[in-house]
């Protein structure tokens, strides 16, 4: 009897603690839709039977709507993943914009979307994610905008949801989509002095999503980054940035050691394709196995079942990885 209780007590402990399973499957951003071998096997790998793919951006250039790195497609490009096309739209494309604005937006996007699905022969769901850092001021305009799509495309319209606008809901407002995709990561600015990583810093997001449980639309999928990058500050704390940098890049006899993460260079020269000074520092950020984890943990404390979304599909990314 006290052996079953034992094992009982066991039992109740482990089914406690147990890893709650997550689904997961990628984002793929880049401008040539082509899967590299590794890319492909990963790919293959995820659960969830989607592949949310960047179709192209829209910004307003002199005051015109303009599709940005319209996607384009290899011959060898396969997958049985169904490709949900994901559209960004900059901030300022919404302000000041008229009804008939709207109304030319949402129909020029749904039939840019149609084009390039019908071109590729892609196999799509029923469903147009937007991607947009919108505002207090846009707000308005760009939830007449999410209706306008629905109505024009006749599909399932989703949209992403960053940080300050989970905090801010009051100011930011609640989209009019049944389905959001929280975007944890970009927790501040890679451009700004600081000794936080830009990417993702999980006490800064624990803090935004602090009173995520009360958000009201309930269906919620969470996008995880996976990404890194190089931040190069000059003489004159000017920075920029150098995608998929990692702390092996850093190994390197022409750069001195600052910190576990951060370099001097200490002769001018090429380095990762750009020409760099003596005296300028690299700073690597990436995102590590156990942070991913730390959010993970915490959301599902806030959301009731989620599927993962890593951002984003490349083969610099997901080697040895562990999904």
């Amino acid at each position: 009897m006290k052996i079953l209780k034992i094992l009982w007590v066991f039992f109740f402990i482990a089914s406690c603690t147990k890893k709650e399973d997550h689904p997961y499957t990628f984002y793929y951003w880049k401008t040539s839709l082509k899967l590299e071998q590794e890319e492909k096997k990963v790919l293959e790998q995820a659960p969830v039977p989607y592949l949310y793919t960047r179709f192209f951006d829209v910004d307003k250039v002199n005051d015109q709507f303009q599709p940005i790195a319209v996607i384009t497609k290899d011959k060898s490009f396969q997958t049985n993943k169904q490709i949900v096309p994901t559209v960004f739209i900059t901030n300022r494309s919404l302000l000041n914009i008229s009804g008939e604005g709207i109304k030319f937006l949402a129909a020029s996007i749904h039939h840019l979307i149609q084009k390039k699905t019908e071109e590729y022969h892609l196999k799509t769901n029923n469903e147009i994610q937007i991607d947009c850092d919108w505002t207090a001021g846009t707000r308005d305009d760009y939830f007449k905008f999410l209706k306008e799509l629905k109505k024009v495309s006749g599909k399932e319209i989703t949209c992403t949801l960053r940080l300050h606008q989970v905090k801010d809901k009051k100011q930011t407002g609640i989209p009019p989509v049944e389905k959001v995709y929280l975007m944890c990561y970009s927790t501040s600015s890679p451009l700004e002095k600081s000794d936080k990583n830009s990417i993702l810093d999980v006490n800064v997001l624990k803090s935004y999503l602090s009173k995520m449980e009360d958000y009201p639309i309930k269906n919620i999928e969470v996008a995880l980054p996976i990404y890194s990058w190089g931040i190069v500050t000059n003489h004159l704390e000017k920075h920029k940035l150098i995608n998929a940098l990692s702390k092996k890049d850093l190994e390197n006899p022409n750069f001195k050691k600052i910190s576990d993460h951060e370099v001097q260079i200490l002769k001018d020269g090429f380095y990762f394709g750009n020409y760099l000074n003596k005296g300028f520092t690299i700073k690597v950020e990436e995102i590590s196995d156990e942070q991913i984890q730390d959010v993970v943990s915490f959301l599902q404390k806030k959301i009731p079942h989620f599927n993962i979304i890593y951002y984003q599909l490349d083969s610099k990314f997901v080697l040895d990885r562990n999904f």
